[in-house]
């Protein structure tokens, strides 16, 4: 028990292979850190760090409550909520990359 309060959530992370194998990011990274920014409560820096983050909770919160409730209209809804996330994973990785 010990061990897991002297170690940081970073300690535990994957390395980009895109990152490391053609020196440019991928459009996942951040987050990881964007998540363990979230268990921090630093909701506005794991924004920051991974603007989709909200969207893709979203999208997976959706796709779960769509498995136990009977909605009307439900694949549109899907498509919607996968276009948003979809969306802003591009869009923000384009602000990323030409920064």
């Amino acid at each position: 028990m010990t061990f897991l309060l002297f170690t940081k959530a970073e300690d535990f992370m994957l390395p980009c292979l895109n990152k490391k194998l053609f020196g440019m990011e991928c459009l996942g990274c951040g987050l990881q850190r964007s998540v363990a920014l979230l268990f921090q409560g630093e909701f506005v820096a794991a924004f920051k760090m991974y603007p989709a983050i909200y969207p893709l909770i979203m999208f997976m919160g959706f796709i779960i409550a769509s498995t136990f409730t009977n909605i009307k209209l439900i694949e549109r809804l899907k498509y919607g909520f996968a276009i948003i996330t979809i969306s802003t994973i591009i869009i923000s990785y384009i602000i990323k990359i030409t920064n």
